[in-house]
């Protein structure tokens, strides 16, 4: 699975993968969830036809 690799690699997909094992879960849930996350960012750069960017962050989320 390509969620092994981005649990190495990507930055995001790693603090998403250490939230999910801290909480307790198991570790194939939290591998299920990086490939979830994987495949949201590959449709919306598919969809958008935008490069991918690390540090883009979405005007829809209030932070």
């Amino acid at each position: 699975m390509c969620s092994f690799n981005a649990c190495k690699y990507n930055k995001s997909c790693r603090e998403l993968y250490q939230r999910i094992v801290s909480k307790g879960k198991s570790k194939k849930l939290a591998l299920i969830a990086v490939c979830n996350k994987l495949l949201k960012q590959a449709f919306a750069i598919a969809k958008s036809g935008l490069i991918y960017d690390e540090t883009y962050r979405s005007t829809l989320i209030k932070n």
